[in-house]
């Protein structure tokens, strides 16, 4: 038989379908109210991130220092900070960079993690060894602690800055990806794949990646989770976005100085954050649940 009808007869072997797999999913996902609800908010987040110039009522940048320090009214819903500028404004443009900074930390991750666990999990031998032992020694220093070191070394910036998160966040997709690919690699149809000639690359694109993306896809929510929070963190001290441009970070590292004068300018940063990496908390809760490969009773 040749590679090519081998591979048709191997697809046929699989025990779900991508179809069937997805069609479950959905009808799964559907009964999770709450990963719905962290949805719609986290796609609320992303269209007033991207059209932020329109839903934003002021420049963000735009100083009145009449205004200083102005309470909530019609013209600053969420008050002004010392400099007159509108903090509704701000947390709206602010969620440009946050989430800017966590989609750059995530696809860094990604790029790093998800191939080389791929690699490992199917040749497995000194490969698999030396990629674990590399994994296990970042996985072993705080993320914080390698994430300012790299900065350290780099110029402190935002794109510096998740990389250094992507490289502190790798191995754990690293580990998810490369235990997915072992369980595939064991498969029956994997071994018949291979005894009839069928590449590594093939089997890996065509059986591995499918079967590792329910996994993979719940890491990625709580990755973006963690890498809004790590920013929030390394701009606070700022090492991530630099004045006059705000991301939430920065805005809470400002509002600390001035608490007293407005405490809004603490709080409504602090609850932008809290509430979006709960919302992808939540959204990978929902994903898991209704993700997998197992048959699950209706």
């Amino acid at each position: 038989m040749s590679a090519a009808g081998h591979e048709v007869a191997v697809a046929e072997m699989a025990p779900v379908t991508t179809e069937t797999r997805w069609a479950r999913f959905l009808r799964r996902f559907g009964r999770q109210r709450w990963a719905i609800v962290a949805l719609a908010f986290l796609a609320v987040v992303i269209v007033c991130a991207i059209f932020a110039p329109w839903v934003a009522p002021h420049d963000p940048a735009n100083q009145n220092l009449s205004d200083s320090f102005a309470g909530m009214s019609g013209e600053y819903w969420l008050g002004a900070d010392r400099l007159g500028r509108d903090t509704f404004a701000r947390l709206i443009f602010g969620a440009r960079f946050s989430l800017l900074a966590a989609a750059q930390a995530v696809l860094v991750a990604t790029v790093l993690g998800v191939p080389i666990g791929v690699v490992a999990g199917l040749a497995r031998g000194r490969v698999d060894a030396i990629a674990s032992l590399v994994a296990d020694a970042i996985l072993s220093i705080p993320a914080i602690v390698l994430a300012l070191a790299i900065i350290g070394v780099l110029r402190p910036n935002l794109t510096n800055a998740m990389i250094a998160i992507g490289i502190v966040y790798a191995p754990r997709l690293f580990r998810v990806v490369r235990s997915a690919a072992i369980s595939v690699r064991e498969e029956t149809y994997i071994d018949a794949a291979r005894a009839s000639g069928v590449g590594m690359l093939t089997i890996a694109r065509t059986h591995v990646i499918p079967n590792v993306l329910s996994p993979l896809l719940v890491q990625i929510s709580l990755a973006l989770g963690f890498a809004v929070l790590a920013e929030a963190g390394i701009s606070f001290l700022g090492l991530g976005v630099q004045p006059p441009d705000a991301s939430w970070g920065v805005m809470l590292g400002q509002g600390t100085v001035q608490l007293e004068a407005q405490p809004l300018l603490i709080l409504a940063p602090g609850a932008a954050i809290m509430v979006t990496v709960l919302a992808f908390n939540i959204l990978g809760d929902g994903l898991n649940d209704s993700l997998g490969r197992e048959i699950r009773r209706e």
